[in-house]
């Protein structure tokens, strides 16, 4: 058997499942700038265009794999009244974008009308429904809640990877920005927890 023939039979046993994990498992290791079709073809040891035949495009692998990592949430034992489970729901998101390396950044770029995300969308709109919101203002709470997520823990990752505090701390001057070195203390990485709480918090006062 010649190698091309090996890699065709291998590229026939594959499924979108298998893609999927694969590029989950490079994301992981390598993080999203690293990821692509061809990288995912050569970690399963096949050609390009087989990847492309299950996902068609970079576009369609990434929605696909911002599905599965929402798919990782899950969605029993939340709690019966309808603001606490707006919370567990809220923090159960941030838990499953840390799992994986980049989790923010890869879901923030996407729009996946997919069905763990309808799943995990539509019992948030309906926790909030629950609690007594018109529709407009359900949708809308939602959209804040997740824009919000997913913007601190994008920002919670980099900072993880990059150092940004110390970055912060050195280019700000007490003399040009001196409301933001009084309260410089409270932006470190260690108060990314209390920051989303305190946020989220926020959100369904105001809602």
């Amino acid at each position: 058997m010649t190698k091309r023939q090996a890699s065709d039979n291998r590229g026939a046993r594959l499924d979108p499942g298998t893609v999927i994990r694969t590029a989950l498992e490079l994301l992981d290791e390598k993080g999203l700038a690293a990821l692509s079709t061809r990288a995912v073809a050569d970690r399963l040891g096949v050609r390009m265009n087989t990847v492309l035949w299950h996902v068609k495009t970079k576009a369609r692998l990434l929605e696909l794999m911002a599905d599965a990592v929402i798919g990782e949430i899950p969605h029993d034992d939340l709690p019966e009244t309808w603001d606490e489970r707006v919370r567990e729901l809220a923090r159960r998101y941030r838990q499953a974008l840390l799992a994986h390396r980049d989790g923010a950044a890869l879901v923030v770029g996407t729009y996946a009308a997919e069905p763990h995300t309808l799943r995990f969308t539509n019992t948030l709109v309906g926790a909030l429904l629950d609690g007594g919101f018109e529709d407009r203002d359900a949708a809308w709470t939602t959209w804040t809640i997740a824009y919000f997520t997913l913007g601190l823990t994008q920002e919670e990752q980099a900072a993880a990877q990059q150092s940004l505090e110390g970055r912060l701390a050195a280019a700000v001057s007490e003399t040009a920005h001196p409301a933001l070195h009084r309260v410089l203390a409270h932006l470190g990485p260690e108060s990314f927890d209390e920051r989303f709480e305190s946020g989220l918090a926020a959100i369904l006062t105001r809602a």
